[in-house]
């Protein structure tokens, strides 16, 4: 008898794949309202498809995106070159490029050294532990833009080996032990360091690229950061003692895994010749992300200057560029995603929904109307898998009614775009993170909730409170 575990695992899922097609398809014959062009109902249609495709995951996400792509220019709702005009999108490119140097990251090893370093240096204590580890995605978060692989790759078996060493296994009653905590304040870190950099999350540039579509004006690296590092700062040092407060582990003393720390970096040796090329290409890429524009070298230059040194210093090779699947999956999807998004704007889609919704919140202050629909946009999480699907369904929609009731438009785009990380707190399935984490065991889903759930109270005090004096300050209102 054949062994069916031999059998390759079937990408398409046909019954979800039909019911995508058909939301589609009942959409495209509805007749388009009063002061809609038709082919901006189509695309409208094709893209409604295309997000509850991200959700229900028919067949992979670029597999979708192409999907869509063929459909646009087979229905003619756009031409050909009108349906690739993302591929051209500047910040598609530097999102890329951003997933190649993390490569370096993890290939050099100097991800782990810096990790190993955090826990040398403030591991003592398990608070101090969840620091170190939270610290370390920190500094690796500018120049890696996937948090899976930043908190599942390199944060995430550092706790496990913390844990394994203190006798803290999922299923064997030991969770609390120090297993628990360090997962879940690490996990919610990540969800805080995702936010505060432009290159730190995929879908974070395509926030961007929808809020220069909306509004006609562009955020910038280094106008992210600024925004964010106040109230990303007071997170991160907020969230893990409430956490520790709230679910403390057994184990409050943590000697081990300094000594373990010292072992791995012994073992690891002095930096590499590859590893001080990666930290010269890391510095370099921040200077010139912050003061680039200066000099007229944007962030996507910038960001192919950093690739190009470290092709030239054969830190990456081009074999290592074609293997990192993630940033040419990532091209597809967002190329294809931008496109719809954009045509739907020019066609008229977004800017007749914000009259309309402006009308529904006329009578509403901006500060009051900016305030209710980021709520909304927050918890509405609770129905999304995907940060990506969530900005690409909602983000443009809900920044375009914010503007329309007289709210700031950078003001509006920053607190969206950084609500698109802060939400994956709410449950284990929000992020690309989170089935890493929960999985593993040490927490149940009724904690991860809870536990969840109050701290998206938190953020929203930090964010919309601490965040909004501080955004008066720097002038975004």
């Amino acid at each position: 008898m054949a062994d069916s575990s031999n059998k390759p695992k079937r990408e398409v899922k046909w019954i979800p794949l039909l019911v995508t097609v058909l939301i589609g398809v009942i959409l495209w014959f509805i007749p388009s309202p009063d002061g809609v062009k038709e082919e901006a109902w189509h695309l409208l249609a094709i893209f409604v498809a295309t997000i509850i495709g991200l959700i229900i995951k028919p067949m992979p996400m670029g597999s979708v995106a192409i999907l869509s792509l063929t459909a646009i220019v087979l229905t003619r709702t756009l031409g050909l070159e009108e349906a690739l005009s993302g591929f051209q999108n500047s910040t598609i490119w530097l999102i890329v490029i951003a997933f190649f140097i993390s490569r370096g990251f993890i290939k050099t090893g100097l991800g782990s050294r810096i990790a190993y370093l955090f826990v040398r240096l403030f591991g003592k204590k398990t608070l101090g532990l969840s620091y170190s580890l939270i610290g370390s995605d920190l500094i690796l978060s500018p120049a890696m833009p996937s948090n899976t692989a930043r908190a599942g790759g390199i944060i995430f078996p550092i706790i496990q080996s913390l844990s394994n060493s203190y006798g803290s296994r999922s299923g064997d009653g030991t969770e609390r032990k120090i297993g628990a905590f360090l997962t879940t304040a690490s996990y919610q870190g990540n969800g805080i360091t995702s936010a505060m950099f432009l290159t730190a999350m995929a879908a974070n540039p395509l926030a961007a690229s929808a809020a220069e579509s909306v509004t006609g004006q562009s955020i910038s690296w280094g106008s992210w950061i600024l925004a964010s590092i106040v109230p990303g700062i007071i997170s991160l040092i907020v969230i893990p003692f409430v956490i520790f407060k709230l679910y403390p582990p057994e184990i409050k003393e943590t000697p081990k895994a300094t000594e373990m720390a010292t072992e791995k970096l012994q073992s690891m040796g002095k930096l590499k010749r590859s590893e001080w090329f990666m930290i010269a290409v890391f510095f370099l890429l921040l200077i010139l992300w912050i003061f680039g524009g200066s000099f007229g070298i944007g962030s996507t230059t910038a960001a192919f200057i950093g690739l190009v040194v470290l092709l030239l210093t054969e830190v990456l090779t081009w074999s290592d560029i074609k293997q990192e699947q993630g940033a040419w999956d990532t091209l597809v999807w967002f190329a294809v995603l931008v496109m719809m998004a954009n045509y739907l704007n020019e066609l008229g889609l977004v800017p007749w929904f914000s009259d309309i919704m402006s009308d529904v919140v006329s009578t509403l202050s901006w500060p009051v109307a900016l305030l209710c629909l980021a709520i909304v946009y927050f918890y509405s999480h609770y129905f999304f898998a995907s940060n990506t699907a969530h900005v690409s369904a909602m983000y443009a929609a809900f920044l375009s009614v914010v503007v329309a009731a007289g709210a700031p438009p950078l003001l509006s785009a920053l607190l969206l775009a950084f609500f698109s990380n802060l939400f994956g707190c709410l449950t284990h399935y929000g992020s690309g993170p989170a089935p890493v984490f929960f999985g593993a065991g040490f927490v149940s889903q009724q904690k991860w909730w809870g536990l969840g759930f109050i701290i998206s109270i938190i953020h929203l005090i930090v964010w919309i409170g601490i965040g909004g004096v501080w955004w008066k300050i720097i002038g975004l209102w």
